[in-house]
C-alpha cells in the first residue's frame, strides 16, 4: 500500500496536478542566481526548500493547521516569520523573490496580501504565485475563495505595481476530468460508504470492476486528451510570474 500511494503522489497521470506544480517551481526556482533571498509565504511543510538550497530561503506562516490539513502531513517545518500575510515583518525592499503557492484561496483578504509582496520585494523582485481556479473546500474553516482566474491576477498585479505578467494554465478540461475520476474511485471506496452493511457488500463488486476505469484507464487517457483542449477554461489552476517595477 505504501508503494502504490508513493507511486500515486509521484504519477505526472495520476496526481498531475501536485506533479505539474512541483515541477514548475523547481523550473523556476533553477532560474534563480545564487544567494538570492527567497520568501516562501504559507510555507507550512516547507516542500520546496529543497529547491532554494542555493538560495537564502526564508518562510513564512500563520501556523494554524493541524498536521493532517498540511501536505505531508507532517506538520509545519522551520518556520521563520509567524504572521499574517498582509503584515509581514521585515524592512521594504527585502527580498529578491516570493514564492506563495496554493495560498490565496485561504486568506481573507488576498489583496492586500499582493500589495504586501509588492512592498517587501526589491525593484525588480520577481513573485511566483499559484492558486486553484476551482476547488473543493480545504484546509477548513480557512478556506474563503472559490478560485483566481487570469483577470484577477492582471488586474490586481499590474496595480499593485508588477509588469511582464505570465500566466499559465495548468492542465485543461480533461486532465481536471481525469482527476476527478480518482476522486471518484476514492470517495466511493466500499468500507468508506456511509450505507447499511447490505448495500455496502452489493456495490463491493461493481466498484471493484469500475475501479480499473475511473482510478487509472480515465485519467491516463484524458493526459493524452488534454491537448485538444486549446482555450484551457476548466484548468485547476495558474501557474504565475511577474516582475515588480523597478521604478
Amino acid at each position: 500500500m505504501k508503494f502504490l500511494k508513493e507511486y500515486w503522489q509521484s504519477s505526472q497521470f495520476l496526481n498531475f496536478n501536485l506533479v505539474e506544480r512541483d515541477t514548475w517551481v523547481a523550473q523556476q526556482a533553477s532560474l534563480i542566481p545564487e544567494n538570492n533571498s527567497i520568501l516562501d509565504v504559507g510555507a507550512g511543510s516547507c516542500p520546496y526548500r529543497k529547491y532554494f538550497s542555493h538560495c537564502d530561503y526564508k518562510t513564512q506562516d500563520f501556523t494554524s493547521l493541524s498536521p493532517e490539513q498540511l501536505r505531508g502531513r507532517s506538520g509545519y517545518d522551520k518556520i521563520d516569520y509567524v504572521c499574517d500575510a498582509t503584515n509581514i515583518p521585515v524592512t521594504d525592499a527585502n527580498f529578491d523573490v516570493i514564492i506563495c503557492t496554493e495560498v490565496l484561496e485561504h486568506v481573507p483578504e488576498p489583496i492586500k496580501v499582493i500589495y504586501e509582496f509588492a512592498r517587501i520585494l526589491k525593484p525588480a523582485g520577481k513573485i511566483l504565485l499559484t492558486a486553484p481556479l476551482g476547488s473543493g473546500i480545504h484546509q477548513e474553516p480557512y478556506h474563503f475563495y472559490g478560485g483566481y482566474t487570469p483577470y484577477w491576477y492582471q488586474k490586481f498585479l499590474t496595480e499593485a505595481g508588477f509588469s511582464d505578467i505570465s500566466i499559465e494554465p495548468n492542465g485543461g478540461f480533461f486532465k481536471h476530468y481525469g482527476q476527478e475520476s480518482i476522486r471518484f474511485a476514492q470517495m466511493t471506496i466500499p468500507w468508506k460508504l456511509n450505507i447499511n452493511i447490505a448495500l455496502r457488500f452489493l456495490w463491493v463488486p461493481l466498484w471493484l470492476v469500475l475501479l480499473p476505469w475511473f482510478g487509472l484507464i480515465l485519467p491516463v487517457a484524458c493526459h493524452f486528451l488534454d491537448y485538444l483542449d486549446k482555450n484551457k477554461g476548466f484548468t485547476i489552476g495558474y501557474h504565475v510570474t511577474a516582475t515588480k517595477k523597478a521604478a
